[in-house]
């Protein structure tokens, strides 16, 4: 008997600032840490517009416009954490619906080493290495901002 293909769906949301810095978050899941774009993972029945929206009010608690699609994994990436498993990601543009205040830090990893630890940090375009961020397709996507802005 074979088994059906798994799949992994991730969302994320690319949010510049006005001094062309992108949102990043760190976190603490799995037992390591890990730098990233906030989003996460599409739940059964939503789309992926509504997923980011809720991850965004989760993660955030703001509320963002999608501006426009960024990047899909246009390549196999199996999931990490996960066997025989392949992940998408999905990449959209959002800007803040409001002139929401986001606590942020300076300092990478500026979290305890608890499980779902989590803090933002806002990066300058311009100064963005692939190496900074944890997960190879959120690298590709680091080259394809450096490009675009």
């Amino acid at each position: 008997m074979t088994t059906s293909p798994s799949f992994n769906i991730r969302v994320y949301g690319l949010l510049v600032n006005d001094r062309n810095e992108i949102l990043v978050t760190d976190e603490y899941r799995m037992g390591m840490y890990m730098t990233k774009f906030p989003g996460g993972g599409l739940e059964y029945g939503e789309g992926t517009l509504e997923c980011l929206k809720r991850e965004f009010r989760e993660e955030l608690n703001v509320e963002v416009h999608i501006k426009e699609h960024f990047y899909t994994t246009d390549y196999f990436q199996e999931a990490r954490f996960f066997n025989k498993m392949q992940l998408l990601s999905i990449y959209y543009t959002v800007e803040l619906a409001n002139k929401a205040v986001i606590p942020t830090t300076r300092t990478p990893n500026n979290i305890p080493q608890e499980e779902g630890a989590q803090a933002f940090r806002w990066l300058a375009i311009n100064q963005l290495s692939p190496s900074q961020f944890t997960f190879p397709i959120d690298q590709k996507v680091v080259e394809r901002l450096k490009a675009t802005f």
